[in-house]
C-alpha cells in the first residue's frame, strides 16, 4: 500500500475507534488532558523529537544539558497540574495521608541532590519526576475517576497503537531502527523496542480488563459498540507487542493478563484472600526455576541469551562504580560525568548504555541501599493496598494487582522505577488508587449509624471504578 494511502486509512481507522467508543455520559474534568499529554510524551518520543527540534543524543554533554524545549513543555504541564491539585485540596489531602511511603521516597530523592556530583541536573530531574506523581493524583482526585481513567486509556491507545503499526510498516525511517549491536528493531512511535513494549504493556492490560468487565456487565448501554472498539484496540496492542519483540514487556503482559483472568474466577471472588496464595505460587515458581537451574530455559523461552542479552555484563560493570553503597550517587546522577565514561569504557560492545536494565539495581546506583529500602517499603505498602482493594472490589482490584505485579517483575530486567517511565507511572497509579478505595471502605465501615452521608466524600467510593469506566451509564 502507498504510504500516503496507509496514512489516510490509519487516520480514518483512529477516527472510527473514537466514534465507536463515544459516550457522552462520561464526565471527567478537562484536566485529564494533562496526564494524557504527559504519558503520551513519556510513552512515545519527546516533544522536540516529534517537532524535529534538536533531540537529545547519546553524547555525554547532551545527556547533562538535556533539551530546553522539552524542559519547558514538562514545566508547563507540571505547573498546570499543580494548580489543578491545589483547587482539589480536600480530595488531595485525603489521598496524601495514605501514600506516605511514596512521599518519603520522593523527599529522600530530593535530599540526595545534596551529595550528587551534578546537583543542578539532579534537582531539575527531581522537579520533572514530581510530574509523574502529580499526573497520577490528577486522575484519582477527579470527581469521576473512573471516567478519567477510561479517557486516559482510550485516548492513548486509539492513537499510539495504530500509529505504531503505521510507522513500522510504511514509514520505516520513523518506525524502525537499530539497537547498539546493529540489529534491526521496530520502535513505532517510540525510539526503542523496549519503550514501545512498555507503553503497549500498560495500555493493553487496561484494555483487556475493560473487555472482561464489558463481558460481565451485559446490561450496559451500547455494550456491543464499546466491545468492538476495545477488542480492536486489544488486537492492535497484541500486534504491537509482537512487532516490538520486547521479551520483558511480553512476559509481563502474560503475567498481568494471567492475574486478571485468575482473579476473575468465581472461587477467587468468593475467597479474595486466595490472592495471597496466587502470589506465593508465582514467587515459588520463580524461586524453584532458579534452584533447579532452569533459568536458562526460561530466558531462552523469552527470546534472550543466558546473559539476558548483555544485562549481566552491565550489572557486573556498574556495581563497582557506585561512589557510596549506602546513599548512592544522588538522584539520577549515576549515568553522568566520569562514571559514564568509565562504564562505557568497560562495555564497549554496549556503548551508550545509560541504564542498569534492572530497576532495583538502578535505584541502588542512584540512591544506595537507603533508596532500595524505600522502594521495598513502597512495594510492601502497595501490595497491602492492592490486596485490600481486591477484597473490597474484586472487579477493579484485579486491574491494580495486574499493574502492580507487572511493574515488580518488569523491574527485574528493565529500569522500571525511573522517572518518566510508563510502568512507574502505572505502578504509582495502582498503589494510590487502590489505597484510596480501601481507605474509603474502611472509613465508611467506621462511620457511626446516622452519620452524615458526606463524611467520606473526599475519597472515591468502592465502586467508583466500575462499569462507567467502560462506556456505560449509571
Amino acid at each position: 500500500m502507498n504510504p500516503s494511502l496507509a496514512l489516510l486509512v490509519c487516520s480514518l481507522g483512529i477516527a472510527g475507534l473514537f466514534y465507536l467508543d463515544r459516550d457522552k455520559s462520561l464526565r471527567p474534568s478537562k484536566a485529564i488532558w494533562l496526564p494524557i499529554i504527559w504519558i503520551a510524551i513519556v510513552g512515545s518520543r519527546s516533544a522536540s523529537d516529534w517537532l524535529g527540534l534538536a533531540p537529545v543524543s547519546s553524547d555525554p554533554n547532551q545527556l547533562i544539558d538535556g533539551s530546553p524545549f522539552d524542559r519547558v513543555v514538562f514545566e508547563i504541564l507540571l505547573g498546570l497540574g499543580i494548580i489543578v491539585l491545589i483547587l482539589r485540596g480536600n480530595r488531595l489531602r485525603a489521598f496524601l495521608a495514605g501514600i506516605w511511603p511514596i512521599l518519603l521516597y520522593f523527599f529522600y530523592c530530593l535530599l540526595s541532590v545534596i551529595w550528587s556530583d551534578f546537583p543542578d541536573v539532579s534537582f531539575k530531574r527531581w522537579i520533572k519526576s514530581i510530574g509523574d506523581l502529580v499526573m497520577v493524583l490528577i486522575i484519582v482526585t477527579d470527581a469521576h475517576p473512573a471516567d478519567a481513567f477510561k479517557r486516559l486509556i482510550s485516548r492513548l491507545g486509539f492513537v499510539l497503537m495504530p500509529a505504531s503499526i503505521l510507522l513500522i510498516k510504511y514509514f520505516g525511517n520513523l518506525g524502525r531502527g537499530y539497537d547498539p549491536n546493529g540489529q534491526p528493531m521496530n520502535t513505532g512511535v517510540t525510539s526503542t523496542k523496549n519503550s514501545l513494549g512498555v507503553i503497549t504493556l500498560v495500555i493493553t492490560l487496561g484494555v483487556l480488563w475493560q473487555i472482561l468487565t464489558l463481558r460481565r456487565d451485559k446490561d450496559l448501554p451500547d455494550r456491543r459498540r464499546h466491545m468492538v472498539a476495545q477488542a480492536t484496540l486489544l488486537a492492535f496492542g497484541v500486534a504491537v507487542l509482537v512487532l516490538a519483540h520486547s521479551a520483558t514487556s511480553g512476559a509481563c503482559f502474560a503475567l498481568g493478563a494471567g492475574l486478571i483472568f485468575a482473579t476473575s474466577l468465581p472461587v477467587m471472588r468468593r475467597r479474595p484472600a486466595g490472592v495471597h496464595a496466587l502470589v506465593l505460587a508465582l514467587f515459588l515458581m520463580g524461586g524453584l526455576a532458579m534452584f533447579l537451574n532452569a533459568e536458562a530455559e526460561v530466558v531462552h523461552a523469552l527470546g534472550r541469551e543466558t546473559t539476558l542479552t548483555g544485562r549481566t555484563e552491565i550489572w557486573a560493570a556498574v556495581i563497582p562504580v557506585v561512589p557510596n553503597p549506602i546513599v548512592g550517587a544522588g538522584f539520577e546522577s549515576f549515568w553522568l560525568g566520569p562514571r559514564l565514561d568509565r562504564v562505557w569504557g568497560q562495555l564497549s560492545q554496549y556503548m551508550h548504555v545509560n541504564e542498569a536494565h534492572n530497576g532495583y539495581l538502578e535505584v541502588y546506583l542512584n540512591l544506595g541501599w537507603v533508596g532500595v529500602g524505600l522502594i521495598a517499603l513502597i512495594l510492601i505498602k502497595g501490595y497491602r493496598n492492592v490486596v485490600a482493594a481486591f477484597r473490597n472490589d474484586p472487579a477493579t482490584g484485579s486491574l491494580w494487582l495486574a499493574y502492580f505485579f507487572a511493574a515488580v517483575f518488569y523491574s527485574v530486567t528493565e529500569a522500571g522505577f525511573r522517572l518518566l517511565s510508563p510502568i512507574w507511572i502505572f505502578l504509582l497509579l495502582a498503589i494510590v488508587a487502590a489505597g484510596g478505595t480501601a481507605s474509603a471502605v474502611r472509613r465508611r465501615a467506621a462511620e457511626p449509624p446516622g452519620a452524615p452521608a458526606d463524611l467520606s466524600s473526599t475519597l472515591p467510593s468502592a465502586d467508583s471504578f466500575r462499569p462507567r469506566l467502560l462506556g456505560g451509564t449509571n
